[in-house]
């Protein structure tokens, strides 16, 4: 007698879900829902400002602290052109913006969204302080692009205060990417971005057609990159043939953007908002 068992096929589960493509994964990711689109503009952001803040401010990063502490050595030791004081107010501001950035943190929780809706408020506040005190203080910088301007676009009081606003906006930014923890977008930092890539290079490479992950991560890595040198050429441009405080204007729009998206996205009840929800 033949068993039914052997004769009739098994009968295969439901169907994996298929994971989004990846222009779609930047808005609706399955892990991290619209972050790495927002963290993209908040990208931008940082490649605006610290335009305006090498460009305009006398060599000093408001976002990239590790070239701002080699421009402080410089200063310390009188090479021409790097300003110790506002260095050291940009230090001091990144450290308040990210001391302020782990409040944030330890108030909102776990909720993503609630966490980047309460970051980039914070950073449209501080940039419109900025665009405040450079539009208000009379200088140069108001009105004519770096190219056309003898000496500093702004006074040295102005400098520092602008130096130390910028930066602590950026050191909320960087606190709050940091714990949203979205793989390759800090949002600040390209060093482990450009390391990623050559490091994984190879491997793409070899897969072809068969990694879809790895090539995604390749894709995602140099959106990063692309997106902070887009931020550096439209800030650079404003900067030097408008003014600064254009350049300020534009790098305020875009944090208003991203915080209106995240306080819409915040309404919404999603599964990556938790990282304990996050599907595997």
């Amino acid at each position: 007698m033949t068993s039914t068992s052997d004769s009739t096929p098994a009968q295969a589960g439901p169907p994996a879900p298929r994971a989004p493509g990846f222009p779609r994964s930047l808005v609706a990711h399955p892990a991290y829902g619209p972050l790495p689109a927002l963290l993209l503009i908040l990208t931008v952001v940082t490649g605006v400002v610290d335009s305006i803040s090498i460009l305009a401010l006398g060599r000093v990063f408001v976002a990239n602290m590790t070239g701002n502490v080699v421009f402080a050595g410089f200063a310390i030791v009188g090479a021409p052109g790097f300003s110790l004081g506002a260095s050291l107010f940009a230090l001091a501001g990144f450290l308040v913006g990210a001391a302020a950035g782990g409040a944030v943190i330890t108030r909102v929780g776990s909720d993503r969204a609630a966490l980047l809706r309460a970051g980039t408020a914070a950073e449209v506040a501080l940039a419109a302080v900025a665009l405040v005190l450079a539009a208000l203080s009379g200088d140069p910088g108001v009105s004519h692009g770096t190219t056309h301007i003898i000496g500093g676009a702004f006074g040295l009081a102005i400098t520092d205060a602008l130096a130390a606003v910028l930066a602590a906006a950026m050191g909320i930014q960087n606190a709050v990417a940091r714990k949203l923890a979205v793989p390759d977008l800090t949002t600040t930092v390209l060093t482990m971005t450009l390391t990623g890539i050559g490091a994984d290079l190879r491997a793409v490479l070899r897969a072809g057609d068969t990694h879809a992950t790895a090539k995604s991560d390749l894709v995602r890595r140099l959106l990063a990159i692309g997106t902070m040198l887009a931020g550096a050429l439209a800030g650079a441009s404003l900067t030097l043939y408008v003014s600064p405080v254009s350049a300020l204007a534009l790098a305020l729009s875009l944090l208003a953007v991203t915080a209106a998206a995240a306080m819409a996205v915040a309404t919404r009840p999603a599964p990556w908002r938790t990282p304990s929800a996050r599907p595997k």
